[in-house]
Parts: C-alpha cells; structure tokens; sequence
C-alpha cells in the first residue's frame, strides 16, 4: 500500500448522523500506518476545486468526538456535478496534496463523483483509493439494506405524522383532512415508514402514496372518501416524486437540478402536498391542512435513531479498513442477518453499481391497493426506529342525566 494523505468530503443532502461516519473515518485515518494525514473537503467537490480543505487531523479530540452527536454536514455539502474538463484540475490537486485515499459521504450522485475521480485517475496512472459511505434519508441506494440517515429521518417523520395524527382527529370538525409530504425524489421508503404511527386502524396514517405506484386521481378521491366515511376523517402521507401514468410530476414541478433530477422543494412549483389538498377541496369541499417539512427531517436530532447513529459511525470505520486492505472503487455497504435479534455486517459493493441509479421499495412491501404498507415492511422498519411513544385515546365513556 502506499502511503499518502486521505481525503473526506460529505455530498448531498446532510442527515442527523453523517458527522458520525465522518467521526468514524478521522478517527480510524489517525490511527491508520498508510495514512499520513487527513484533509476535509470544504463544500464538497467544489471547495476542493478551489483548494478549500480542512486540516481534520489536527482537530482538538472534543471536536471528532462531538461530531458523533452533531447534525447536518460538518464539512459543508455540495450538489456540484463534475464535468470531464474540471477531472484534470481535479488531479492536479491531489497529486499537490499527495491525497492516495479519497473518501465521500453521500448518496447516488456522490457515489457517481467518487467513481468518475477515482476511474480517472486510474487511466492517468495516479494511484488513488476511492471508497464511497452510504448516506441518504431517502434509502434508495443499491447494494446496502439500509443507509445510514434513512432511520432518524423515517422516526422524525413517523413522530411528526403520529403527533399531527392526534391534532386532527381531535380537530375533525373543523378539519376533514391531513396531507403529510416527505422527501423522496423516486423511491417512497420515507413515505412508507410513517406507517410505524398506526398502533390502531383509525390511527394515522390512513393512506399513503410512494413513487413506486401511478397516481391516479380518480382511485385517490376514492381512497380518501372512504376513509372520512369510516373514521370521519383522513390522514394521508405522500411522497414528493409521485407522477401520473404519463410520468407528469402530481407537483407540477419542472425545475431540474445539476444531476438532471426534478427538484420538488420550494423553487420546483406546486408541492405536492397542495396539489392533493386542492383535489379533495374540489371534489368534496372539506376544510383541511398540509405539512411540508423538507429539510428539517434531514437534521433532526433530537429525535435521531441510535442504531443510526452508530451504524453511521461504524460505515466511516469499515471505509477506512476496506481502504488499508487494498480495495478500491467500492461503497461500504450493510447485508441485514437477522430482524429479532437485530444483526447485520459490513460488505462492499461496486461503485458503478450503486452511482446515479435510485432502489424503489419492492413490491411485497406494499398492500396491495397500493395505498399503504404491508407486514413485511413493518418487520424491515422495527429495529431501525427504536421505541415509539404510546398515546392513549379517551374511552368512549359518556356522561349520563
């Protein structure tokens, strides 16, 4: 192996429990006999372009130690996709910093960064060891059961629609109707884990609708009368990336980002959360509320999963091992062993096969109206969140003269 300094950047969207697996890398890299120092990309890629790096191997000990409860991106994030003519500046940077271990946190894109930089460097015969660690609240990356992000995010979400469940069955006189949205660009496993809040059949969330499945206007209004018909009102959870059958965004939105991928936040039009609270206003005209979160998912400590946490910790750990065992162009991945007891173990898998591309949910996952989840996923959800809190419900006991 030879010997050089490392490099870490972190991409994307940031999560609860990224500066974990940062803190895992650093403090491995330390103690590490090929690596000589560690730098930290400032925003990503493109901090990188303009030399913006962090001296991480001089960080007082409290700080690395802190990162392992602190959110968002410590380093900065980016969204920058690298064109062929920025590879050589690229390059030149490395071979200036004599950076041999090149390290990213992220998600889809990030893993097509660290691919494309680490094959390029291997045609220009410059030895460098590229390793991707999995990040994204959205879950849809290949090769790995889970991601780390994806757990904290799903246990925000299921104890904001549990919580906002409460207020509007209570508030049902007045409101006839929730529409909860959560991020999920093309695959619906944040959407679906807010099923964890239903204990009971009227709990929240009634309906919920991924991009795995067509939206259908017509079936949607259905869905939703029939649950006001039965509970006297409606809790619906949906993704951000649903589309119609002719791949026409539910949201409206037409706003790409650097990655080609449709943006669905605040600049992408209409969300989709407002586009379903119009459809049932129209149909029915009952009063109702929406919830947008967006980021605030992304970064919500307070409620992170401590499975998450340190499985976050552990993928910057096995990232720094795969590195010093000679493997190169790979993502940490995780294999599940078991649900009860909860067990799994670190694995890799090929760069080429995890970059861009996105994993839906599979299809025993769901219920077979398409609106809702079945046991299977519950069974996946349980170790990953951690324990819920238990509300009680008034007994229907009424005062007599």
């Amino acid at each position: 192996m030879t010997k050089g300094n490392a490099l870490i950047g972190q991409s994307g969207g940031p999560t609860s429990v990224i500066n974990s697996s940062l803190a895992g890398v650093i403090e491995s890299a330390v103690s590490s006999s090929f690596i000589e120092n560690i730098y930290g990309m400032h925003f990503g890629i493109e901090g990188f372009m303009q030399e913006m790096l962090y001296d991480l191997g001089n960080q007082p000990k409290r700080i690395i130690e802190g990162l392992r409860h602190t959110p968002s991106s410590a380093l900065g994030s980016s969204r920058h996709k690298i064109q062929e003519n920025e590879l050589p500046l690229i390059l030149d940077i490395l071979k200036k910093f004599n950076i041999r271990y090149f390290f990213l946190i992220g998600g889809n894109d990030t893993m097509d960064t660290i691919h494309r930089v680490e094959a390029y460097c291997r045609s220009e015969k410059y030895e460098l060891t590229g390793i991707g660690i999995p990040k994204t609240v959205d879950n849809d990356l290949f090769g790995t059961d889970h991601t780390p992000g994806f757990a904290s995010a799903a246990r925000s979400n299921i104890l904001n629609v549990m919580q906002g469940g409460l207020l509007a069955r209570d508030m049902q006189k007045v409101d006839r109707f929730l529409i909860f949205q959560t991020i999920g660009r093309d695959a619906g496993w944040l959407a679906a884990a807010a099923a964890m809040a239903r204990v009971k059949p009227e709990d929240a969330p009634h309906l919920i609708y991924t991009p795995e499945f067509h939206f259908s206007r017509e079936k949607f209004l259905k869905d939703v009368d029939n649950c006001i018909k039965s509970n006297g009102w409606v809790s619906v959870v949906c993704g951000e990336g649903l589309k119609y059958s002719d791949g026409t965004p539910v949201s409206s939105s037409t706003t790409k980002d650097k990655f080609n991928n449709t943006e669905f936040g605040a600049m992408g039009g209409t969300s989709v959360a407002i586009s379903l609270h119009r459809m049932i206003t129209e149909e029915f005209g009952y009063r109702g509320e929406f919830q947008i979160p967006e980021s605030l998912i992304m970064s919500d400590f307070v409620r992170a999963s401590a499975v998450d946490l340190d499985e976050a910790y552990r993928c910057g750990v096995e990232a720094v091992k795969l590195a010093e065992s000679g493997e190169s162009g790979v993502m940490v991945s995780i294999k599940r062993i078991s649900n009860n007891p909860y067990t799994i173990e670190f694995g890799k898998v090929p760069l080429r096969e995890v970059a861009v591309s996105a994993k839906p949910m599979p299809a025993e996952y769901f219920n077979s109206e398409g609106n809702h989840v079945s046991p299977l996923f519950i069974e996946y959800m349980k170790p990953l969140t951690g324990d819920l809190p238990e509300f009680v419900s008034l007994e229907k006991i009424f005062a007599k003269k």
